[in-house]
């Protein structure tokens, strides 16, 4: 089986460049985040027509989150119990499913923005929502959360961590946001780049970053025992974020026996 997770920052003018890497790359399950759409103007028929289902979630131009599936796509959740809200609006960042026996989170995490903005506390409620989530279905079989987490796990994960002293994605709180996460029974899922030395999996769209590797490692594939120990190979594909209007983000893709 092969599962992948891709923050496609806009499906809509994205949309021939999903499809064609659908076909070329041909996973059995993609995690989408960041549709920036509503679920009834998710362009549901162009991905059917590859022989897909789809479960998509937005409630406005902004976040949306969804699951595509060859496998079967079942116990569709969308949003987490007990989620916060921001602003007095809720926001659609996350979206559960089963497929071919693995159950599948795809998860767009909150920015945060910076440490002193009201976003920053909304982000760490969220994850804490997310925790009480896994906390719930780790033990139930193959089980991942994959997606945009905006946290970068370690200080390697960001191309330059002199420059984000004081920033969002970096911050103790965040990361041991995400080590609850790992207590619960998930292991993080680590790609091999296939360029560089490490693997990068977001670089902003400013002249240079992505030619010159100033990235983060912020999109993670976090498995339970049952997941992980049928990975046989996980990289990101850089080949994705290249050419004309990409995506700032690379996907991550999961080869898995089970």
């Amino acid at each position: 089986m092969r599962i992948a997770t891709w923050n496609v920052n806009s499906i809509v003018p994205r949309l021939p460049r999903v499809l064609d890497w659908l076909e070329k790359t041909a996973p059995d399950v993609l995690c989408l985040q960041e549709l920036k759409t509503t679920t009834e103007k998710f362009p549901l028929a162009e991905v059917e027509a590859l022989g897909y289902e789809v479960a998509a979630y937005g409630l406005s131009r902004w976040n949306g989150v969804g699951i595509v599936s060859r496998v079967g796509l079942s116990d569709v959740v969308r949003g987490l119990p007990g989620e916060p809200q921001f602003d007095g609006a809720s926001e659609a960042r996350a979206i559960g499913a089963t497929c071919g026996g693995v159950r599948v989170w795809s998860v767009y995490v909150p920015n945060g923005r910076e440490p002193d903005n009201p976003h920053y506390a909304y982000k760490l409620e969220w994850l804490s929502s997310l925790h009480s989530l896994v906390a719930s279905e780790v033990s139930s079989g193959p089980f991942a959360v994959l997606g945009d987490f905006n946290v970068a796990p370690t200080d390697a994960d960001v191309w330059d961590i002199a420059l984000f002293a004081e920033s969002t994605h970096v911050t103790k709180p965040e990361r041991d946001a995400l080590a609850r996460l790992r207590d619960l029974g998930l292991s993080d899922v680590f790609p091999r780049p296939l360029k560089y030395d490490h693997p990068f999996t977001y670089w902003d769209y400013r002249a240079g970053n992505f030619p010159n590797n100033k990235g983060m490692r912020i999109d993670l594939v976090y498995g339970n025992d049952a997941f992980t120990s049928a990975v046989t190979d996980s990289y990101v594909d850089r080949e994705a974020r290249k050419g004309k209007g990409p995506s700032d983000h690379a996907p991550i893709v999961v080869d898995l026996t089970l």
